[in-house]
């Protein structure tokens, strides 16, 4: 049995929807959708109950809701970098901060290459731009199983020169009807980046003892985050787990983990969203491989020689 495109009560028969192809995967209790632009993750849920703070079939994706953050995650510095003596000038997507953010897939059709009733496997191709002079083939695993979502990320590099790297992953933790300011939120790191009105990098400082020290869990309360978090504490496996605990008799916990090659979390709380409906009614929790501004940098950017690849993993559970 295999996965399908969306049709019916999904997508209105004769209509395409804003995001291309519709991959449906389920598995028991648990379905997600996952489309063609930009291989987001549109929606998960488990029981009809939404894990994932996503968006419909006939909308597109607007704050980053599910998306794909290559070949760099977050913020880049004026959009403008230099590797390896070459020098590259990206279009400006957040030009009030004078920023390009989120990299160039997130918008870019993404080709089906393996699918069953519970995975879908996604290929990308970025062909060289005065952007990104280098060609980088990606590959995207969502699986749905008993342990809930897993995705599973392949990166190589099939240009002549070696090229720069860097990958993020965008959900949202819904609170399902819940207050977000209720909700109970625990981060396992022990920095936070300090950035400046532009969101870009000036240094790190210790979470412990202030607003940002979500280390032992607690309540979100007022708190306001756009905050990037490093030196994540891992279980013996190699895992971080952020966790969003809501009360109440909906209550539930949702875990967000992620494997050693993730060495950063953005953590989210939605206050600047352009729509005000939609802030604060839940939490991104973005995993990432290094923090804003590393392709300017430096700081953990994977650099891949001609033929190499790269793969990570992350996942979403509920209990």
């Amino acid at each position: 049995m295999h996965a399908r495109q969306i049709t019916g009560e999904d997508r209105p028969a004769g209509h395409s929807a804003a995001t291309g192809d519709q991959w449906v995967l389920g598995h028991g209790h648990q379905r997600a959708v996952v489309t063609e632009v930009g291989a987001t993750l549109r929606s998960f849920t488990v029981s009809d109950r939404p894990i994932v703070d996503g968006f419909g079939a006939e909308e597109w994706c607007h704050g980053s809701r599910g998306q794909i953050l290559a070949p760099w995650p977050n913020r880049l510095g004026d959009g403008r970098y230099r590797f390896e003596g070459i020098d590259a000038q990206v279009p400006l997507d957040e030009p009030e901060r004078r920023n390009a953010i989120h990299g160039l897939v997130r918008w870019l059709p993404w080709r089906m290459v393996g699918r069953a009733q519970n995975r879908v496997t996604l290929a990308c191709v970025v062909h060289p731009t005065p952007g990104y002079p280098f060609t980088l083939g990606l590959q995207v695993e969502y699986r749905l199983g008993r342990d809930g979502l897993t995705v599973a990320t392949e990166a190589e590099n099939l240009g002549p020169g070696p090229l720069p790297f860097g990958l993020g992953f965008h959900p949202y933790l819904s609170v399902d009807g819940s207050t977000l300011d209720m909700a109970r939120l625990t981060v396992p790191a022990e920095q936070r980046l300090v950035t400046d009105d532009r969101g870009l990098p000036m240094g790190r400082a210790a979470v412990s003892g202030t607003e940002f020290d979500f280390t032992g869990g607690r309540i979100i309360g007022t708190s306001r985050l756009d905050t990037g978090y490093s030196e994540l504490r891992r279980g013996p496996d190699g895992t971080v787990r952020v966790t969003l605990e809501t009360s109440g008799p909906t209550g539930r916990t949702i875990t967000l983990w992620a494997d050693e090659r993730f060495a950063h979390l953005m953590v989210y709380t939605g206050d600047t969203l352009p729509d005000a409906t939609r802030r604060r009614s839940a939490v991104a929790v973005e995993p990432m491989t290094c923090p804003p501004d590393a392709f300017r940098t430096g700081t953990d950017l994977v650099v891949l020689a001609p033929g190499a690849t790269w793969h990570g993993l992350w996942g979403i559970t509920l209990s």
